[in-house]
């Protein structure tokens, strides 16, 4: 039941395209036919922009990339090039954020004596930066059925940001250290910071989740034993234990980053008429429900 309401992994099956004709694309099988209703102009007008969207018809000409159209829950729907667009950038961002603590983490294992050590540790804020805003964007670009999920994930983006900006400016440099080397230093810092890999810890589990990925469930766990094994540094692990658990965050963040372009654009998508049908207004969702109740007693008789 989870994973239907987190996933934007909805099963969809493949029905054929629709015919070219505009006559047909409104024949009694298009989801337009649902919400016609004898008081309801409005409700028309919405489902003509839904049939638009599901089918890919409009004013203009076609440009789909898909080929291929999918039945969804409320209605038949495709992958056009904004989807296509959007999925692109989300999988962009969320590996440009996992590049950026890996290399940020890389620094805990090379040797002091190594040329680039001190390169990276003085720029450790700035690949920090970079992954939580890679972060950030990639939240603002995913897709979840539950809009409330969505906004808690970005919240706790926009919290640990934010703590992290405080920490820097009244902490980090009066010390005269980099962000980073100042959380590490003072585990107490965690609980600036630690709301942004509280999201981080979201969407990787929405990730293992969706898509049963072994990787991504791992680093479900990893991510705030690592946190929390560092906040409580007294008595939880030593700091042998942190590092082979950070090595094992860096080794499945490759992996993770790694298979998210392996996967169908679709799988990011998620089942389109869901989206649309959230949108609708109460009424029209009820109207709609009722359409389709009909329909499926109408196909039970038959």
């Amino acid at each position: 039941m989870a994973s239907k309401i987190l996933c934007v992994c909805a099963s969809a099956t493949i029905v054929p395209p629709p015919t070219p004709p505009v006559a047909k694309v409104s024949s009694s099988n298009n989801i337009s036919q649902i919400f016609l209703s004898s008081s309801a102009d409005k409700a028309s007008v919405r489902l003509q922009s839904f049939k638009c969207n599901a089918l890919g018809e409009s004013s203009q000409p076609q440009t789909s990339l898909a080929e291929t159209v999918y039945q969804g829950v409320y209605g038949p729907w495709y992958v056009d090039s904004t989807d296509v667009r959007e999925v692109i950038l989300y999988r962009s961002w969320l590996v440009t954020a996992a590049t950026s603590f890996v290399v940020a983490a890389s620094a805990a294992f090379l040797p002091d004596c190594f040329f680039l050590t001190g390169i990276l540790k003085h720029n450790l804020d700035f690949v920090y930066a970079i992954g939580a805003g890679g972060l950030g964007l990639s939240l603002f670009l995913i897709h979840l059925y539950l809009t409330e999920i969505k906004r808690t994930l970005q919240a706790f983006c926009g919290l640990g940001v934010a703590g992290s900006l405080a920490t820097y400016a009244c902490l980090a440099s009066p010390a005269g250290e980099v962000l980073v080397q100042y959380v590490v230093d003072n585990p107490i810092a965690i609980w600036f910071v630690g709301p942004l890999f509280a999201s981080l810890t979201g969407l990787v589990f929405k990730e293992g989740l969706c898509y049963g990925k072994l990787e991504a469930g791992i680093l479900t766990f990893i991510i705030p034993t690592v946190l929390l094994g560092h906040l409580w540094t007294g008595g939880l692990m030593d700091d042998g234990a942190k590092l082979s658990l950070l090595s094992s965050w860096i080794a499945l963040f490759v992996i993770f980053a790694g298979r998210k372009f392996t996967q169908p654009i679709k799988d990011d998508i998620g089942d389109k008429s869901v989206f649309t049908f959230n949108s609708l207004p109460e009424d029209e969702k009820k109207a709609l429900i009722q359409k389709l109740e009909q329909q499926k007693f109408n196909q039970d008789l038959d």
